[in-house]
């Protein structure tokens, strides 16, 4: 996984972005190698965030070169007194090319991992001594809208944007407007696409997904034929966004080669000719629900469920079978989502089955 807070990402909308590395002109230098195939920039350097005039050089010479932009922020306080009325400058002055804001990142997945969503001490303790599954599904989609931060970017009317790997499902609830599923490592792609649209799904809402790190070690991402395979995935599973991670190391164009910028071009072209029927959606015609609450990982069968300390538990077995027999037998036509009752999803598939049924 990643967590640095000056990673970059190259992201699409139905195209991609790139976001700056620590100075203006390794971002200018991005934003011009991949202008003629992308629509979408995201400013996701924790550097260029805090300064006023970096973010506006940048975010200027991207609106300028055609694309979309959005904003990352790890948190929006209010001691930060240009950052208020210039959420509120850069909707007026480059209106629907300003997306939003991407705000906090993987939450469900820090929360799976570390046992709270973010670092800071008063989420510490807001997640502490949990009861029970419900006890951690409410304190999550409650104190992630409640932090100051994310008030300050919704008296703004924006959207929020945000990546993640796990709790697809809580990160909706909790009130992201789009969620980036996290395609990567050795996960399967499929899964993680059904847990993310089907969250989006029920709760009408976007999702996107992200090509992130295959490796730990050079050269980081996967080939360029792979990346584009994943992209082909995410838009036939119908993701508004495609994403491919970039990482700021010492060279021209971080981690990205020569490869995987053709690739990108690749599938732009593709998405624009639909060459040879590759790209035919997929929708989602089958469920599969999961029990109310039930925060795990599903990395794998030993994953936690809500925090380290808990899981897999009696369920969990029975759960990850099922799981994959599903997947095999309807690849990208499976949504994964959630008994809530809140959520009417009976009628959005034709065939619906639960965690505990028998399939053969």
């Amino acid at each position: 996984m990643f967590t640095t807070r000056t990673k970059t990402k190259l992201l699409t909308k139905n195209s991609f972005s790139v976001s700056p590395l620590a100075e203006t002109q390794p971002a200018k230098l991005i934003i011009d190698k991949v202008k003629g195939y992308t629509n979408f920039f995201l400013i996701n350097n924790w550097d260029i965030s805090i300064n006023e005039t970096a973010l506006n050089e940048i975010s200027q010479y991207a609106i300028d070169a055609n694309m979309n932009i959005i904003v990352y922020f790890d948190f929006v306080p209010r001691n930060f007194t240009w950052l208020q009325p210039w959420l509120n400058m850069a909707k007026e002055k480059w209106g629907d090319q300003f997306l939003g804001i991407y705000l906090y990142d993987e939450p469900g997945g820090n929360q799976v991992d570390t046992g709270q969503w973010h670092t800071g001490n008063l989420i510490r303790k807001a997640m502490a001594n949990l009861s029970d599954y419900s006890d951690a599904a409410n304190r999550f989609a409650t104190t992630i809208p409640s932090t100051i931060s994310w008030q300050n970017v919704k008296n703004s009317n924006l959207p929020i944007f945000t990546s993640d790997y796990a709790l697809y499902w809580f990160d909706y609830l909790a009130g992201y407007d789009t969620i980036f599923a996290e395609l990567g490592w050795n996960h399967s792609r499929t899964q993680h696409i059904a847990l993310c649209r089907g969250a989006a799904n029920v709760q009408n809402k976007d999702w996107g997904a992200i090509i992130v790190w295959t490796y730990e070690n050079p050269p980081h991402l996967e080939s360029g034929t792979k990346i584009l395979q994943d992209m082909i995935t995410a838009y036939r599973a119908g993701a508004k966004y495609v994403v491919v991670f970039n990482f700021p190391y010492d060279q021209p164009f971080g981690i990205l080669e020569e490869e995987h910028f053709a690739a990108m071009e690749t599938f732009w072209d593709m998405t624009r000719s639909h060459q040879q029927g590759s790209l035919e959606k997929v929708e989602a015609e089958v469920a599969f629900v999961l029990p109310k609450d039930y925060g795990w990982g599903m990395r794998r069968l030993e994953d936690k469920i809500w925090k380290p300390e808990w899981g897999p538990d009696d369920q969990s077995p029975l759960i990850w079978e099922n799981m994959n027999k599903l997947i095999e037998r309807y690849g990208l036509k499976l949504d994964i989502i959630y008994d809530d009752p809140q959520f009417n999803y009976k009628e959005k598939y034709s065939q619906i089955y639960y965690w505990n049924s028998t399939i053969s």
